[in-house]
């Protein structure tokens, strides 16, 4: 047998040590991409603008075309406004947030702008862990105070989007709204948890708008507007698991605004649990005309602790009473149904059904539903509502 040269042995050796390196990448996914922020110069020290960095690690995982993960590590990094833009080379995109994103503390940066951190015409983004940090409460001082305000930016907005998933996230403080979804399909979001003074004005908690087959699990909503607000357009919407207190309650509405509106179906709130809230569930619209609709509306295993208006639909919305005056919402509501719910109104009157003169209420169904008042039963109060109720219903079904 032929013997080779040393310096055949030596890289045949070397070759023999990477060929199955070469073999296992081939046969596998191709690695994601990881950008760290803070390699790209963002400093974690919550005072250094760090916006850049971030854009920075967004355009490298944008423009990847392998899935691609951006690190946010332990720290606070203060951001202005970013834009995370689509649509990108590749749909799996991960943002691994183990640190806290801090906004301006003076409102004036952020207050005129829609959002402070938005993703836009993106698919397959995920967001995992992180807190973000809007400093929110001197703006809600101003407008207090009654001295002219800008309006705020919302915390978090994904708009015209699709497979998107939030987990673990934790929002604080929003100038506005703090998440929303806005024309997107297919946005899954667990372990959501939001927190801003009951005080706070308009810090809607999550705000679902002009989307389809969106669903919210396991989260913890304290805040000073409504927990989950839920705008025209909304389709197949599922609610699981949710706290929420303080808070407006749960809020399809405020519908009807626009004559020519989109409509809201399909949607689904369980196993939730509203404390010393405004309201528990409850449907608005504007009173005055609209061709807008909500039908085929679930509101399932809700405890009631303390709230003020437990149930309520609510057709004859008219804030300042500006516009809409002595006019009829036509918003049609129909296949509502509240199902197991339970606890205490802090007002006598738990169950209100206020609906449009000129498009009555339809198909309400009431079935195992107990409310009190003071250790009593509470009163139930209906206008331009029809339905049925079975099982045990108190307050006394007035449909």
């Amino acid at each position: 047998m032929a013997h080779l040269p040393r310096s055949s042995l030596v890289l045949a050796k070397i070759l023999s040590m990477f060929i199955p390196l070469v073999v296992a990448s081939a046969s596998s996914d191709p690695a994601a991409m990881t950008y760290d922020v803070v390699s790209l110069g963002a400093k974690a020290d919550g005072t250094t603008d760090s916006t850049q960095a971030f854009v920075s690690a967004w355009t490298k995982a944008c423009g990847s075309t392998n899935p691609a993960t951006i690190y946010v590590p332990v720290g606070k990094f203060y951001l202005k406004q970013v834009v995370f833009n689509g649509p990108c080379n590749n749909n799996a995109i991960i943002m691994r947030i183990d640190g806290t994103l801090v906004a301006p503390s003076d409102y004036s940066v952020l207050g005129n702008k829609a959002n402070w951190l938005v993703f836009e015409h993106v698919d397959g983004v995920t967001i995992s862990g992180g807190i973000l940090d809007a400093q929110g409460t001197a703006l809600w001082a101003c407008k207090a105070s009654g001295n002219t305000c800008p309006d705020g930016a919302t915390t978090l907005e994904f708009s015209n989007s699709n497979n998107i998933e939030v987990n673990a996230l934790s929002s604080l403080n929003s100038q506005m709204f703090h998440i929303v979804v806005n024309g997107c399909q297919n946005v899954k979001m667990q372990g959501i948890r939001v927190t801003a003074d009951g005080n706070s004005p308009n810090t809607d908690g999550i705000h679902v708008q002009l989307s389809s087959s969106v669903t919210i699990l396991n989260s913890k909503i304290k805040t000073g507007d409504d927990c989950i607000s839920i705008g025209p357009g909304t389709t197949n919407l599922w609610i699981e698991n949710v706290e929420c207190g303080p808070g407006h309650g749960i809020s399809i509405g405020s519908l009807g605004k626009d004559q020519q509106e989109d409509g809201v179906q399909n949607v689904t709130v369980t196993t939730v649990t509203f404390t010393n809230t405004q309201n528990g569930v409850r449907i608005k619209s504007w009173g005055r005309p609209s061709n807008g609709f909500a039908k085929n509306i679930l509101f399932q295993h809700a405890v009631m602790m303390n709230v003020q208006n437990p149930i309520v639909i609510d057709q004859n919305y008219c804030p300042d009473n500006k516009g809409c005056p002595g006019q009829a919402s036509g918003v049609k509501i129909n296949d509502v149904t509240y199902q197991d719910i339970h606890g205490t109104s802090a007002t006598e009157v738990a169950m209100k059904f206020d609906c449009s003169s000129g498009n009555p209420c339809s198909n309400i169904r009431l079935e195992d539903v107990k409310l009190t008042y003071n250790n009593q039963a509470a009163q139930a109060s209906c206008n331009h509502a029809a339905g049925t109720s079975t099982g045990f219903v108190q307050p006394t079904s007035c449909l």
